[in-house]
Parts: structure tokens; C-alpha cells; sequence
């Protein structure tokens, strides 16, 4: 019964109606929740390799402007756009007194999240997208909005059946 409630309350349990937190997060929203009716399969084929899609873990070290949560949901939302993802929600939250940074970019195809320290000069992101979207096009965004002096890239592929 508890779970069932934290599920409804994080929206997470169709039976139940959406929680307060969700119903006034969506009320300045023109459209409101956002649906998808897509019935292609997500799964994609490249190089004779079936898999879900393309996740990748990026560092951002010497970065600034890591606390500008505003340039940051732009960022996101701009490299969502160019890989040719379906944004559907974002989330970000400011930490004081550093000014930290930390969200998700919700996406139809899994979506983008943002961890900052612009204390330390580093944000972390982890970058999830199936089908045919291409999350490395989102880097040069990032490259564009937070300056690093260097970028590290892990790639996995997932959902790959080997």
C-alpha cells in the first residue's frame, strides 16, 4: 500500500491520479503531459549489431558556467533536439550555497541527465538515447556552453544481444 502511493506520487502508477507535485509542475506547460504514440521498435541495427541504443557517460572537466541553470536547460534541450530525441520533460534542481546543478532531460527515446561541481570545475552527464537517435551530437553543445579543457567519453551499447 505505501509503495503504491510513493509509486502514484512520482507519477509512476497509472491507476492512481497524478500527485500534487506533478499536477502543478505541468500546470504552466501549454500542452501539459506530453504523449507519444509511436509503435516503432527502438531497437536498432548497425554493423550487424541488434541493440536498444547508445548510452554514454561524459565527463566535463575545467568547465564553467556549470551553476547558469538556465544555460544548462538550453544546452540539454538543444542537443536533445539535434540528435533527434523527443524531449518530454525537464527537471533541474539548484543546490546553494555552490550553486551545483542536477537533473534529467525525461526523453520518448530514455533521456539526459546533469550532475555539476562548479566548485571542482567538473559536471557529469550521462546521455542514454534508442533507435536511431545519435547522443553524440549533443557533444558539441556542451564543448560550446561550458568551455572544458577536456571532455572524456564512455560509450556502451545497450540492450545488446551478443
Amino acid at each position: 500500500m505505501a509503495k503504491t502511493a510513493a509509486l502514484a506520487e512520482l507519477g509512476m502508477d497509472s491507476v492512481q491520479v497524478p500527485g500534487e507535485t506533478q499536477i502543478r509542475e505541468n500546470v504552466d506547460q501549454q500542452s501539459g503531459f506530453a504523449v507519444i504514440e509511436n509503435n516503432k521498435d527502438y531497437f536498432i541495427e548497425r554493423n550487424g549489431i541488434r541493440y536498444a541504443g547508445t548510452h554514454l557517460l561524459i565527463d566535463l572537466w575545467g568547465a564553467s558556467k556549470l551553476d547558469d541553470i538556465n544555460l544548462i536547460e538550453r544546452t540539454l534541450r538543444a542537443g536533445a533536439d539535434e540528435a533527434g530525441a523527443t524531449i518530454l520533460h525537464c527537471h533541474l534542481h539548484h543546490f546553494e550555497p555552490n550553486g551545483g546543478v542536477s537533473g534529467v532531460l525525461v526523453l520518448a527515446e530514455s533521456h539526459i541527465s546533469i550532475h555539476t561541481w562548479p566548485e571542482a570545475s567538473f559536471a557529469a552527464l550521462d546521455v542514454f538515447m534508442c533507435g536511431d537517435c545519435d547522443p553524440h551530437k549533443a557533444i558539441p553543445f556542451l564543448q560550446d556552453a561550458f568551455s572544458p579543457n577536456r571532455i572524456d567519453v564512455d560509450e556502451q551499447l545497450r540492450g545488446k544481444d551478443v
